[in-house]
């Protein structure tokens, strides 16, 4: 079974390495370069999963997570934050808004992937 992720991220080398993480596991990855951008990407896809940045131009993570919570079709999308922010009060923020779980950069591959396959699969 190949699960679909929407990566996040302003950073495009944060986004290749995402891509380089999932891909041999068998993932689809598309990718957003922020928030707006992810709305924008979403329109077109129903990805099994979400992975968001917090810190991101335009529109951050928080204002991604509601945009995406406020859609019916992805109510119950599981979304994966990936961010160097580790405060209690973001993780708390970012639960409240609606988000599955959170991954402080730099990640393991490997812990990526497991997560991504329990929160999807």
């Amino acid at each position: 079974m190949t699960l679909e992720i929407l990566a996040v991220d302003d950073s495009r080398t944060m986004r290749d390495m995402i891509r380089l993480a999932l891909l041999p596991s068998g993932f689809t990855v598309h990718t957003a370069d922020d928030g707006v951008h992810g709305v924008e990407v979403l329109d077109g896809i129903t990805p099994d999963a979400i992975i968001t940045d917090i810190n991101m131009p335009r529109m951050d993570g928080f204002g991604f997570i509601d945009a995406v919570r406020g859609q019916e079709k992805h109510r119950s999308t599981p979304i994966l934050v990936l961010t160097t922010e580790a405060a209690p009060e973001l993780k708390q923020r970012a639960r409240v808004a609606g988000a599955t779980g959170w991954i402080v950069k730099p990640f393991d591959p490997v812990k990526l992937v497991k997560a991504l396959q329990m929160v999807a699969g």
